[in-house]
């Protein structure tokens, strides 16, 4: 095991959204309330237990470009004489690269750049590799974040890397443990998820590998049938490989499927579970586990436009394609599993290379394709060699690591001090305590909130049950209530209390109008479905922040880049609000507003899209259209957002319309005289190109 630097074109994150994630959280992976009536029982039960109400307390990670750079990322490198492994510990320990020496063959999607796009729970998510999701439905918040990482021994007396963090959606540690023993082809992982709480947790766990996509790629899984998911939010029970019966496509190879979709493959009883992607000569990727890694997925992109230019989107056009292979703790990612107090959920995962003849792979027998599959992992790995692995591995999983190689964060270490339960294995120090932990250790020692920062936005808020009642009891300087009763209210929206988070906020405005409380009042008003008390309460935020911008901001350094990363998520929120509040004109003269110590308007594709869509809402159809001509790209375009198509439509229409009411009729008309571009074209839904 030894460090090493993977370099890339590259983008920078950037700067957290300083504003906190009060927003309902905007999930495309749910099921419609009718369909769950149809399923089993139990993964009913599941699919409504305990869904995210928003990302809070993480902040969103949106602050990143389209601009790359060549750079070098922070990698730990596990060999063998058979396998080398690339772990990105900076990056949510992502397991980036497996090569299978002996026939130099990658068995993982490398990217060759590394561009976030918003996939993730907070935003930032890249694509690639294997990422560890946990926490709730989707990918996890911390999947750009650094984790701790450390040297130890491995149960077969090599080296061990050890990777692990506090997951704050859910307030759960966890572990990962990866070594590589001699002289074998697999890649072993221990994971283990504990629950240190004396309350149920809902628990969450996908590994997500991403393998090259070719026409001739096939992914096998021991199971006749699956859960299907689309963008339409409906699950389905079909039957694997040719959902629609005999003759029709065989979802298995993913070039053949024209829409996205995810396949949660039905494994029945005791049989083993694993997944594996072969390619024309039967090689590839196999993953298998022990039992309590229960589930197995196939995510493809389809062949559609939509579904290219996402892949495009994640990498470079013409570097070829991936589709994704999974494996989770419920049968399907749209269920959460209660997790009981003082608990913990652990197992162990194997990665490695798998060769099997090509004829019965392709065959069109899909039970003698999934019986050589899986013969022939029992000959290159025995089922009782991985269960033995995993007896051996828990003598290990409490060790504690001395050889530290990379540091995460510091909630880990606040929890710690907060009393949390013994957690050996996974040290959380008090030396990783940082800034953004310093308010609350002042609250948790001294029961008293701190001080603002001044010229400087609210820090991260904490919500889980334990720190709000601390906030309700807490002291504060004189003067500095304001500031508690907007960390109070942060929290008490964050149970669902609305009703009282709103009164936080109002005392809080009426004792100092900041700009902060002000702008989440606005929040819950738009989500109470009162668009102009919402449109108001921004307009006061964004003149509060104008009056409090501090005057460093004037001269470009530090001061005038957090400034106008403030400005710009305030602006990005403002704006349709105003436009909901059908207040075009007011929505362009925000728009128009200079820079924090600047003489011109904030820019970028978003920006670009707010202005389209204003002069659309004010009549000039034209001037939309201009913008989109001259072209833009929305950073940070959200998975399954239709927002560019749907603004692109309406603007056909209003042209072709001419002021006259738009009907089926001028619809058909304005997508035939206005083509939704390419470049503009994300949508993945199998009926939204007719929508």
């Amino acid at each position: 095991m030894r460090r090493i630097t993977v370099t890339l074109p590259a983008v920078s994150l950037g700067p957290e959204n300083p504003l906190p994630a009060l927003r309902p959280l905007d999930e495309v992976h749910q099921v419609d309330a009718g369909d769950r009536d149809r399923l089993p029982a139990d993964m009913a039960r599941q699919i409504g237990y305990a869904p995210l109400r928003s990302v809070l307390p993480v902040r969103l990670r949106d602050g990143y470009g389209r601009d790359r750079a060549p750079a070098g990322l922070d990698a730990i490198a596990i060999e063998n004489d058979r396998v080398r492994a690339v772990v990105l510990p900076g990056l949510g320990g992502r397991l980036y690269s497996l090569v299978h020496k002996p026939t130099g063959r990658e068995l993982l999607y490398r990217n060759p750049v590394f561009q976030p796009a918003n996939f993730a729970l907070a935003d930032a998510w890249f694509s690639g590799g294997v990422e560890w999701n946990l926490g709730a439905t989707g990918h996890c918040a911390h999947t750009c974040a650094p984790l701790h990482a450390a040297r130890l021994p491995a149960p077969d007396g090599g080296e061990m890397l050890r990777l692990w963090e506090w997951e704050r959606l859910r307030d759960l540690p966890f572990q990962i443990d990866m070594w590589l023993p001699a002289e074998s082809d697999f890649l072993y992982v221990g994971v283990r998820v504990r629950n240190p709480h004396d309350r149920t947790v809902p628990a969450y766990w996908w590994s997500n590998m991403a393998v090259p996509e070719t026409e001739d790629t096939r992914v096998l899984a021991p199971a006749d049938a699956a859960y299907h998911f689309d963008y339409t939010r409906a699950l389905s029970r079909v039957p694997v490989p040719t959902p629609r019966g005999a003759g029709t496509t065989d979802i298995t190879y993913t070039t053949r499927s024209q829409h996205a979709a995810d396949y949660f493959f039905d494994i029945e009883g005791d049989d083993r579970r694993w997944i594996a992607a072969l390619d024309g000569e039967g090689r590839g990727l196999v993953q298998t586990s022990t039992d309590v890694l229960r589930g197995r997925k196939l995510f493809l992109w389809g062949s559609d436009r939509g579904g290219r230019r996402w892949q495009e989107w994640l990498t470079e056009p013409g570097t070829g394609g991936y589709l994704e292979i999974q494996a989770g703790l419920a049968r399907t990612q749209l269920e959460h599993i209660p997790m009981a107090p003082d608990s913990d959920f652990s197992w162990l995962e194997a990665y490695g290379p798998l060769a099997a003849d090509p004829a019965l792979v392709h065959g069109d027998d899909w039970a003698a394709a999934r019986a050589e599959t899986a013969g022939r992992l029992q000959a290159a790995l025995p089922r009782e060699t991985v269960d033995a692995a995993y007896a051996a591995w828990l003598e290990h999983a409490d060790t504690e690591p001395k050889d530290i190689l990379c540091t995460g964060s510091g909630w880990g270490a606040l929890e710690t001090e907060r009393g949390t339960g013994d957690l050996p294995g996974t040290p959380f120090p008090a030396a990783t305590l940082g800034d953004a932990q310093k308010p609350w250790l002042e609250l948790l020692l001294a029961g008293v909130f701190p001080r603002p920062v001044a010229d400087a936005p609210p820090g991260p808020a904490l919500v889980a049950p334990q720190w709000r009642d601390l906030l309700e009891s807490a002291d504060t300087y004189p003067g500095n209530e304001w500031f508690l009763d907007y960390y109070l209210g942060v929290s008490q929206w964050a149970a669902g209390d609305r009703a009282q988070a709103v009164r936080s906020w109002e005392r809080s405005v009426e004792a100092h109008g900041s700009p902060w409380a002000l702008r989440a009042l606005a929040v819950a008003e738009a989500v109470a479905g009162q668009p102009q008390q919402a449109a108001d309460r921004y307009l006061a935020a964004c003149a509060s922040l104008r009056e409090q911008t501090p005057a460093a901001a004037a001269e470009p350094g530090p001061a005038q880049d957090a400034a106008r990363t403030v400005q710009r998520a305030l602006l990005l929120e403002a704006v349709p609000a105003l436009l909901d509040a059908d207040r075009a004109a007011e929505a362009e003269q925000l728009l128009d507003e200079p820079a924090a110590g600047g003489s011109t308007p904030l820019e970028g594709g978003r920006v670009q899209l707010l202005r389209a869509q204003a002069a659309l809402a004010r009549g000039d159809a034209e001037r939309a259209r201009a913008i989109f001509d001259a072209g833009f790209t929305v950073e940070n375009l959200r998975e399954g957002d239709e927002t560019l198509s749907d603004t692109w439509h309406a603007i056909a229409e209003a042209l072709v319309a001419a002021g006259a009411p738009v009907d089926d009729a001028i619809r058909i008309e304005a997508r035939a005289a206005h083509p939704l571009p390419a470049a503009y074209d994300f949508r993945m839904r199998p009926d939204a190109s007719t929508s």
